[in-house]
């Protein structure tokens, strides 16, 4: 009896903590046509048509849009909460997730892509769906402290930079141009480890009334690790003590 308790005591430590979710990776295994890049970016290629799909870190995303991202509950970037930390906090958790769509066709007269086509399923069957300007225009509108002053200038500076990067659905990719943007979906569950990403109906071949006789569907797959501790220095040494575990 006195074994079971002590068992009782070690499964309720083993299980207390928070989570503390990794960056997103490639899995080894794609689908044909697609090659794992070093940067940790997925690409998949038809001819001389590339696309190619990269998650971004809250790192990346303040280094791209560095004005945005500092002065603390201040800052603006809208994809990250910048350098702002809770109070008491080592770390700072993610707003949005994240995924840099990029596109190279130098092999058909145009490609179109609808973001808004874009879902995420995980492994444990949570789906997400790409989250439009639109929306987001929406969300960031209720931080507004008015129509004038500080809060009008903060919502004009998010929407301006969600403008000029993310991947719209206006975006057509014609020969020998590439095109870049940001899929924006809603930050993954805790319990999130695998996903896979559907990008659906892109167009490569229309008629002469520009309506799309060929599409192509491709799916990406990612993965990521959700540590646990009480801080994320605890569970990030935690993770290290146990790989180095014999």
């Amino acid at each position: 009896m006195r074994g079971l308790w002590w068992i009782g005591i070690l499964l309720a430590l083993g299980s207390c903590g928070r989570y503390f979710p990794q960056d997103l990776q490639p899995l080894a295994q794609q689908a044909e046509g697609m090659v794992v890049n070093d940067d940790g970016s997925i690409t998949f290629s038809i001819d001389r048509l590339a696309i190619n799909l990269k998650p971004m870190t809250d790192a990346e995303l303040n280094r791209q849009f560095p004005a945005a991202s500092s002065g603390g509950a201040a800052s603006t970037n809208p994809y990250t909460f910048g350098d702002w930390k809770q109070p008491g906090e080592d770390w700072t958790r993610s707003r949005f997730t994240v995924i840099q769509l990029k596109v190279s066709n130098y092999q058909y007269p145009k490609v179109v892509i609808d973001p808004l086509k874009a879902t995420i399923t995980s492994t444990n069957n949570r789906v997400y769906r790409s989250i439009s300007y639109a929306q987001l225009y929406d969300y960031f509108r209720a931080f507004w402290l008015g129509r004038t002053g500080q809060g009008r200038v903060d919502f004009k500076s998010r929407t301006s930079i969600l403008r000029q990067s993310m991947y719209t659905e206006a975006t057509t990719v014609f020969s020998g141009s590439e095109q870049e943007g940001y899929l924006v979906f809603p930050l993954l569950n805790d319990d999130v480890t695998e996903i896979r990403l559907d990008l659906e109906d892109i167009a490569v071949r229309f008629n002469y009334a520009g309506e799309a006789i060929e599409k192509v569907d491709l799916r990406f797959s990612f993965e990521r690790e959700v540590l646990r501790g009480n801080s994320q220095e605890e569970a990030l040494q935690a993770n290290a003590d146990q790989i180095r575990r014999p």
